[in-house]
């Protein structure tokens, strides 16, 4: 940090550049409403023009890029507001899916909204309605006017499961002033593994710590019972596998699979949950380009006895799926995504399959791999390979399951750490007036 308030070259042309960009900007949220990624009655938001008041008393402010982290961050919520029930959060996200299910999922005392574009006026707008008492960002969401506004006044900043890639990393040493000055911002780093740690301290981020990772520590994902003994029922004994949080290019690659196997296991279902639900009808389409039989979910048809692909494509019922089947594959690992995260299929009882690509959960991988709990796979070959022995050795995918299991329960307690780490962030406690007091 070069100094309160300061910026680099590279951030001041990007702030100027950001501050005259608002033609762009609302052309790019025009584009956005006619693709459907946008909420056309809450666009003012992403304007930083709040549709509902500002809760009265000390506000945490957290944001979270899209599902996986707004999720996340629930059981932060709850420990924090279990030390200081005066609390009120505000969480922000970025997209339509994890809007819906914080309108599920968030206590009455949490409010959620998006997230301004990082345009300088749509930020200070932000904050003058806001006005948080502590910033929480999660994981790498590093917009330059959001950080350095926040930091301007004052608030306090945390970055929270914090996750920096090797690629992350290099393309920041390459500006390594920026990086320093945006991390400089920060109060306190919390790193989710010490990898990331140690690449944090070398961009110049101070005070980093290491309390875990936030998506090890969430409860398990939701269910709906009838759904389940509906579908459980529609299955039958037929022998089943999860494809979950799919991405474009693994839906084919599983339908190969798919082929492979019922060579010898004719009755295999297949199911598949994309990781984005908009995609279903064009993987419903592609799949039966390929002679498959598909029943999508979202147009309520029936899984039956003729079905090879159950297309999951409907928001939030993860936790139906992976509870359905006993064998579950994590998508975004054939392709450069990074994965998802594995511990979510370890709590629901799963034999958990990955492919080459899950660098966003180092941690979470090295700790099932090593327990047995987990097997990556480098290959479609091998990923055939590996869903077949699961498939046919129900004893191995059982004791694979249970070690997933006892992994996931040995990763809890981060929401604890992190909670008691924050505490000295928050704003003073509002003292209750006597009955005196009050009278007076």
């Amino acid at each position: 940090m070069e100094g309160p308030h300061r910026d680099t070259l590279g951030l001041f042309l990007y702030r100027r550049l950001t501050g005259v960009g608002g033609p762009f900007a609302d052309f790019l949220l025009r584009r956005r409403l006619i693709q459907g990624k946008e909420d056309p009655d809450r666009i003012g938001e992403r304007r930083g023009i709040a549709s509902l008041p500002r809760p009265v008393g000390p506000l945490i402010w957290l944001h979270c890029a899209s599902v996986g982290e707004s999720l996340s961050v629930l059981p932060l919520i709850n420990q924090l507001s279990v030390a200081r029930s005066d609390l009120r959060f505000l969480v922000t996200t970025g997209t339509l899916t994890s809007a819906q299910l914080m309108a599920d999922r968030l206590p009455s005392h949490a409010i959620h909204q998006f997230i301004p574009l990082d345009h300088p006026a749509y930020c200070a707008r932000f904050f003058a309605h806001w006005q948080p008492d502590l910033a929480v960002i999660i994981e790498s969401e590093l917009w330059p006017n959001l950080i350095l506004g926040a930091n301007e006044r004052d608030i306090p900043l945390v970055l929270a499961n914090a996750r920096f890639s090797e690629g992350s990393f290099n393309g920041w040493r390459r500006a390594p002033k920026s990086i320093a000055r945006l991390l400089g911002a920060f109060e306190m780093v919390l790193a989710q593994e010490e990898q990331t740690a140690k690449r944090l301290r070398l961009l110049g981020a101070p005070h980093v710590s290491v309390p875990g990772n936030l998506k090890d520590d969430a409860q398990p994902l939701p269910f709906n019972e009838d759904d389940l003994g509906t579908l459980q029922q529609q299955r039958g004994t037929r022998p089943c596998w999860l494809a979950a949080s799919t991405h474009d290019g693994e839906e084919a690659l599983v339908a190969r699979v798919h082929k492979q196997l019922v060579r010898d296991i004719p009755d295999l279902l297949t199911l598949i949950a994309p990781r984005h639900p908009a995609r279903g009808t064009t993987i419903a389409s592609e799949l039966r380009g390929q002679g498959l039989t598909v029943a999508q979910r979202s147009k309520g048809e029936l899984l039956t006895s003729d079905t090879n692909i159950y297309l999951a494509d409907t928001l939030g019922e993860m936790g139906l799926f992976f509870r359905l089947a006993p064998l579950a594959f994590l998508g975004g690992s054939f392709v450069d995504v990074g994965g998802h995260n594995p511990m979510e299929a370890a709590r629901l009882d799963s034999a958990i399959l990955f492919g080459p690509s899950m660098y966003n959960f180092d941690a979470s991988v090295e700790a099932l791999t090593e327990a047995g709990a987990a097997r990556q796979t480098m290959t479609e070959d091998e990923l055939t390979t590996a869903v077949q022995h699961l498939l046919t050795d129900q004893a191995a995918a059982m004791e694979q399951a249970k070690k997933g299991m006892e992994v996931a329960a040995k990763s809890s307690g981060t929401a604890a750490r992190m909670s008691v780490l924050l505490t000295p962030l928050l704003p003073p406690k509002i003292a209750t007036p006597s009955p005196i007091q009050r009278a007076t």
